[in-house]
């Protein structure tokens, strides 16, 4: 069987997570994801090398954006094939896809005003890549798959799913291709998360792979380990309150918000917190929440020992959960220090953007970034450092506490990474090591060559190989 490996996104960068599999003439995405660069946000709108109507099934990993947001593009231009992920990858991916489309609604909306008043057009469409509508049609494509369990795309094609961490959900995939001494497997990482992490269980790593693709987002570095966090978390939010100013946290929906609140939570119940308001102010981040609530078999001992004695993960007193525009609002009304977690976790759209209007300009606030903030992104602009950033079409200066705590992530750190593909009980032939930025890619890859002796490299977006 001829099996060719194409990557169409997180390849020199880390968003936009899609591989395409063709193998025995049918053709499978392993992710069909959003890319959230500022600079490589055209892609979003060029097609792909496949018609839409001729790709099988797609697998998804994980409900993240830059996994699962162009999904709505796909189904609205052809695609009538299944969408394959866990059962709570599906719930998860439903709420961020809908929230993304009616985000670029707006924000298609806001540009045509902005634009029409300064007489000027931008580098990208002045239409929304896809609408709410769009994101609601990708539904009926879901294919609820469970962990562990195989299941046959297509004649020579079998998928199965094993835990990854990271989020509520997420996996990785091992697609079998062709049968018999003929046979390979074909092994995609998705995103992985931390060992030891609260809530969720630990990666499950897989045992064979002839070849491997695996994430770098962090294969340059290692992070702070999980139980630092906590004191972390604990300085930063005494010494903003010592100050008079607010807290602001720019939280990715999924997970990081859970694990946040988990954290003030225990914080709060040892008496190293004082009572303060503390705003929830993304509605996408409360849903997921609750989706968190439906899923317990995914949890750690810790959490499910949390449970059985009764105690909420992420309640407590002056948590409030914002789900309406003028509840939003009305959080800048506020006399008293608060911490305020909005989305979206890169800053690049969403309610975190009217916060940090109300606080980047404050030298008593403080802007606590907990996860990851790609090359381009806003966030990652405040958290290098720029002395002023364009925010609503005008630029501001920042004068805000900026400030960071590594042991949030929810991707693994580089021991981790080699951690999880040292499981493997013979060396891959190859292993393709993409979705991290060109730094941290290549310096993940000398590590795989070095410490296990494999085989690796960095394919570039586009590359196309052939599995032998």
């Amino acid at each position: 069987m001829d099996i060719r490996l194409t990557f169409l996104g997180a390849a020199g960068n880390v968003t936009g997570s899609r591989y395409l599999v063709e193998a025995g003439g049918k053709r499978v995405y392993v992710d069909c994801g959003l890319f959230q660069e500022w600079r490589f946000k055209a892609r979003n709108w060029q097609p792909g090398p496949v018609a839409p109507a001729d790709i099988d099934a797609v697998v998804l990993t994980h409900g993240h954006l830059d996994h699962c947001g162009l999904l709505p593009k796909l189904v609205c231009d052809g695609f009538k094939g299944r969408i394959h992920c866990t059962a709570a990858t599906a719930d998860i991916a439903m709420i961020v896809m809908e929230d993304s489309g009616t985000i670029q609604e707006e924000d298609a909306r806001n540009k045509r005003k902005r634009h029409a008043r300064e007489g000027r057009s931008g580098p990208h469409p002045e239409e929304p890549l896809y609408t709410h509508r769009d994101a609601l049609a990708v539904r009926k494509r879901l294919t609820k798959t469970a962990l562990g369990a195989p299941v046959r795309l297509a004649d020579g094609i079998e998928l199965e799913l094993t835990g990854a961490g990271h989020i509520l959900g997420a996996a990785s995939v091992i697609l079998r291709l062709g049968e018999g001494e003929h046979r390979r497997t074909l092994v995609f990482s998705g995103d992985l998360g931390p060992w030891d992490m609260p809530i969720l269980e630990d990666p499950r790593p897989p045992t064979d792979a002839d070849y491997l693709v695996i994430e770098s987002t962090y294969g340059d570095k290692d992070h702070d380990p999980p139980r630092e966090v906590p004191e972390a978390l604990a300085r930063v939010v005494l010494e903003t309150l010592a100050a008079g100013g607010n807290l602001v946290i720019p939280s990715f929906s999924v997970e990081r918000t859970q694990d946040l609140l988990y954290h003030l939570n225990q914080l709060r119940q040892a008496g190293r917190l004082p009572d303060l308001p503390v705003f929830v102010d993304s509605p996408m981040a409360i849903k997921v929440t609750e989706i968190f609530a439906r899923h317990p078999e995914l949890f750690d001992e810790e959490a499910r020992i949390l449970l059985r004695e009764g105690r909420h993960l992420s309640d407590f007193p002056g948590l409030r959960l914002c789900r309406t525009r003028e509840e939003s609002q009305a959080i800048n009304f506020q006399k008293r220090p608060a911490i305020i977690i909005a989305g979206s976790g890169m800053c690049t759209s969403g309610r975190i953007k009217y916060h940090l209007e109300h606080n980047l300009g404050r030298p008593e606030s403080t802007v606590l970034f907990i996860g990851y903030q790609a090359s381009g992104t806003l966030g990652r602009d405040i958290l290098d450092g720029a002395p002023e950033v364009r925010l609503f079409g005008a630029m501001r200066p920042v004068r805000a506490r900026v400030a960071e705590i590594h042991g949030f992530s929810a991707h693994a750190g580089r021991g981790e990474l080699l951690r999880w593909a040292r499981a493997l009980r013979e060396k891959p032939r190859h292993v393709f090591v993409t979705h991290g930025e060109p730094e941290a890619a290549a310096a993940f890859a000398e590590s795989l060559r070095r410490e296990c002796g494999y085989e690796a490299s960095v394919p570039a977006y586009l590359d196309a190989v052939a599995l032998s």
